[in-house]
């Protein structure tokens, strides 16, 4: 049995402070909206209960969907780091970017290269550099083996599209059949939702046909993505059956919103290659905030 739990939507807060050179740019715009509205929702504390409780549950393995930060300042990046170092050792943590993490040019470098040890693939240097594509890469651990994709890009301001592109999805449906020819269970990773209408236009990714058709020629039993802050189960068009598609709340968001309180999925896979099993506990925020309690199972 391997336990694979499943956060997204960090939004590491509060938000640090930022040089006039740094908001002269699209941060602007994510500055006014934090201090108008996420900083009342996105709480420090509900993180670390939901911590608390992935840590007492003891999964061999932890999945972060993207949005790690908010604005991807020098100083946020730097927070997050030692964020990430204090949560796991990078073999048992895979992150994969959200558009957060890429807010404006040259911020989806600096992060991939400062968290660069929790998604450094089984064939990816020890050392980033910039000429090295470092999605998607493939991380085995166990019967499983994680898939992490990017659709992190840098867009306009009021934008938070993402986009998944023919190179990426060439190499994923070899890194998909590869995994599949060796019995192991496949987890896709990606941050925006790979589903047509499960968020508006301006949020929506660039390349959802695309996705679909890697998935459908590679084979895949599970797609984790984030983006939304919800609570979602969608699926695609698999090989053998259809795959699991399946969104979390974001980590930080603590009860009295518009979107449903901060989670986790834990799933439990056994079984082998045809015969897999897939269950997911999903645990929530309670009502007063004080702690985290399992809400729903769900056999796929």
């Amino acid at each position: 049995m391997f336990k694979l739990a499943h956060i997204s939507d960090i939004h590491l807060g509060p938000l640090p402070d930022l040089s006039f050179r740094e908001l002269a740019s699209k941060r602007i715009t994510g500055f006014v909206n934090w201090h108008r509205h996420r900083r009342n929702h996105l709480v420090g504390d509900t993180l670390n209960l939901l911590m608390d409780e992935i840590e007492r549950v003891d999964p061999d393995h932890l999945a972060i969907t993207g949005d790690l930060v908010n604005l991807a300042s020098s100083r946020e990046i730097e927070i997050m780091t030692a964020w990430l170092k204090e949560a796991g050792e990078p073999e048992n943590i895979s992150i994969v970017p959200g558009n957060h993490d890429a807010y404006v040019p040259g911020a989806y470098e600096k992060t991939t290269k400062a968290w660069y040890p929790y998604m450094r693939g089984e064939r990816g240097p020890a050392e980033w550099n910039e000429d090295f594509h470092c999605y998607p890469y493939l991380r085995v651990r166990g019967p499983v083996a994680l898939v992490g994709c990017s659709t992190a890009v840098a867009t306009p301001p009021f934008a938070a599209s993402g986009y998944f592109g023919s190179r990426q999805a060439r190499e994923t449906v070899n890194l998909l059949r590869a995994a599949g020819e060796a019995g192991l269970f496949r987890v896709v990773m990606i941050h925006h939702p790979p589903i047509r209408g499960a968020t508006s236009m301006y949020k929506r990714m660039l390349g959802i046909r695309r996705f679909a058709a890697t998935i459908s020629a590679g084979g895949a039993e599970l797609v984790l993505h984030g983006h939304t802050h919800l609570n979602t189960v969608y699926s695609l068009k698999g090989q053998i059956k259809p795959v699991p598609v399946v969104g979390i709340a974001s980590a930080s968001q603590g009860r009295g919103g518009k979107k449903p309180p901060a989670g986790f999925n834990l799933f439990f896979i056994s079984g082998s290659p045809g015969q897999w099993n897939l269950v997911r506990e999903r645990f929530e925020l309670t009502m007063d905030g004080r702690s985290v309690t399992l809400v729903e199972t769900t056999r796929f």
